[in-house]
């Protein structure tokens, strides 16, 4: 029975293949017609069961959106929500095909607010739908999807101007829309562009010529993907192959997983680590129906090579190393999709295929704006915003350019603090730089420094909002340590103001970045041997656990300094609380910008009733074992 199961699963695998597959997006802003231009492509197509088709008759009459007609949409729409309302809300894929073809639509939402489906969608397809209603145009959402999907690297456009019952078939005005479409598109970077007038309720151009649009001697819509070229084969692509897991159920076994990119592979091709360039023999291949003579893009597979080489989760095996190098910086474009701001600076974690490393994005360029092309300056991204940007990661990762290999050259960002997803990136190049960058070791060694100094180094993190007496507890640490013979040194958030930071502001990127700096200047002091005393408000968690990161474990302190808005507001010695409160000063922490306590800090001092020096006691209790030799 099992050999059965294999040959007739590897049977409908190679039946499979034989008709070309075109992954198509339909896009769009709301109330367009996608889902309905759908349902009924799958319908007429004779792609639905009859089972599907009563429960959606049932649904049609329950909800009442087409009167006692079938709404196609319900075809579609899958979750209640989607019903209930009347929108889409997430991605919708279906299958279907004809005697040309096969075919998987995807059905994006229209919504701005869910423009990561939209992306998510786009990322996987060649060529794209553009719904646009006639009587309305082309508008906001027409554009932000069309720049999208030419971004993402889709070539192929159909505008299907929608709803042309509603103008009574108007050969002027599907002309008109088609004309101001193909004006704004010629601006992005799409093989072609045709447009078809469709009435997708009443099926008009859809699979069958309308007889109300007489003047129209275009092909169906239907015609028109059937003839789509998509020119490029993944097969003939350079080999690609992320290693998603090493799977090692014994000594005798080493295979390693993944889904193939691009490429095809076969036992007995030579294949190489993108990371370390070692290689070696495809010994074996195994796919879901068993041993395969030969894996092709989208497959999922387990191989087995002839010597053990350096490959783990997060490596490429590639056939040719041309375009995909390691590098820890780069440039590329990100589609935001958080409601917390992208900030220069601020750490997040980069995750290529199933490779994820801490990296920050080092410069945001410019900003793009999507109705009018313009590119303007910024230092952060929000919600829904598209940036050109430099990344740096924390080591070498393989990747390439997304126009070469959209598997390869795309990324995600995470959030470092909530683990969730807040923007999709694009790699536009590697920056040659990179590769010529190393850390340097010298002859004399941190070890050393601690020898002759007779002490460990480290850092107090003095953290607290303006007048909780930080830099009064950071000069009263300093003074007892001096005293005992420690080789110190204490960096002030005013100091630094002066000279290191006197290009910034106090904006909260301005603010994200003075702290990356002051981390990068404490982890050179504690390379040097010095105890650095820090005494910053840095008011955000995540600049906090940068600097905690980047420092050895047990060489950071983070010290709390807990006291209350009401007493450091009465305390003021600068007389900021006041101008903060009247309007004067802007971003002040505690007023109108956010103070993110810390959660786990190793010291919490309470300074209200107690002296600067009895507070310095308190961090030297815990400070003198942590440098003890």
């Amino acid at each position: 029975m099992a050999s059965h199961l294999k040959n007739d699963i590897a049977s409908t695998h190679t039946e499979s293949n034989d008709k070309d597959v075109l992954k198509f997006l339909t896009c769009g802003s709301v109330d367009d017609g996608k889902s309905t231009l759908l349902g009924r492509l799958i319908f007429e197509s004779a792609n639905v069961y009859g089972d599907q088709l009563e429960s959606a008759i049932q649904e049609s009459r329950l909800y009442g959106t087409t009167e006692d007609k079938l709404d196609f949409a319900l075809l579609l729409d899958g979750l209640q929500a989607e019903r209930e309302q009347g929108i889409t809300i997430d991605v919708a894929y279906r299958f279907f095909e004809t005697e040309k073809r096969k075919f998987v639509a995807a059905d994006a939402p229209g919504h701005e607010q869910y423009t990561r489906n939209m992306v998510t969608a786009a990322s996987n397809c060649e060529a794209a739908i553009v719904l646009v209603d006639a009587t309305k145009g082309v508008i906001q959402q027409t554009k932000r999807h069309s720049f999208l999907a030419s971004l993402l690297g889709l070539k192929h456009i159909i505008l299907a101007v929608n709803k042309m019952d509603l103008v009574n078939f108007d050969n002027s005005i599907f002309e008109a829309i088609s004309d101001s479409f193909r004006s704004f598109a010629n601006t992005l970077d799409f093989d072609d562009v045709i447009c078809v007038p469709i009435c997708a309720l009443k099926g008009d151009n859809i699979c069958v010529i309308s007889g109300e649009m007489e003047w129209y001697s275009g092909s169906t819509l239907l015609s028109l993907l059937e003839a789509i070229d998509t020119g490029k084969n993944k097969s003939d692509a350079p080999f690609r192959l992320p290693i998603q897991w090493v799977n090692r159920p014994s000594r005798e076994f080493r295979g390693y997983c993944g889904n193939i990119a691009s490429g095809t592979l076969r036992p007995g091709d030579i294949v190489m680590s993108s990371l370390t360039e070692q290689r070696s023999k495809v010994k074996e291949i195994f796919a879901p129906y068993g041993n395969a003579d030969e894996a092709v893009p989208g497959l999922s597979v387990t191989i087995t090579l002839t010597d053990e080489i350096d490959l783990s989760r997060g490596d490429v095996l590639t056939k040719d190393p041309h375009n995909i190098v390691p590098a820890n910086h780069f440039a590329s474009h990100i589609i935001w999709m958080a409601e917390q701001k992208l900030i220069k600076g601020r750490p997040v974690i980069v995750k290529f295929c199933a490779d994820e490393t801490s990296g920050q994005v080092t410069e945001i360029k410019h900003l793009i704006d999507i109705n009018s092309m313009n590119k303007s300056p910024g230092n952060e991204l929000s919600n829904n915003e598209i940036g050109y940007c430099k990344i740096a990661l924390d080591r070498p990762t393989a990747f390439e350019s997304y126009n070469e290999n959209k598997i390869t050259g795309s990324f995600i960002l995470i959030d470092k603090l909530s683990n969730e997803t807040v923007g999709a990136g694009l790699v536009a190049h590697s920056l040659d730089r990179s590769q010529n960058i190393s850390w340097h070791g010298m002859a004399i060694k941190k070890e050393q420094r601690a020898l002759k100094n007779q002490h460990k180094p480290g850092v107090i993190w003095l953290t607290g909002l303006s007048g909780s007496g930080k830099s009064t507890i950071a000069d009263a640490l300093e003074q007892k340590l001096f005293a005992l013979g420690y080789k110190t040194y204490t960096l002030d958030g005013d100091n630094v103001r002066h000279g290191l930071s006197n290009d910034l502001g106090f904006t909260e990127a301005d603010r994200v970045e003075n702290i990356r700096r002051i981390a990068e200047v404490a982890k050179l002091m504690v390379d040097a041997g010095l105890i650095v005393i820090t005494a910053f408000i840095s008011p955000f968690i995540s600049e906090r656990d940068y600097a905690r990161q980047i420092i050895a474990d047990d060489e950071f302190l983070e010290v709390f300094v807990d006291t209350p808005l009401e007493i450091c507001e009465a305390r003021d010695p600068k007389g900021l609380y006041a101008k903060a409160r009247s309007g004067k000063l802007k971003n002040f922490t505690g007023i109108d910008s956010e103070y993110q306590q810390p959660p786990n800090p190793e010291i919490v001092l309470k300074s209200e009733n107690k002296t600067p020096e009895e507070l310095a006691e308190q961090v030297l209790e815990h400070l003198i074992p942590m440098t003890k030799l």
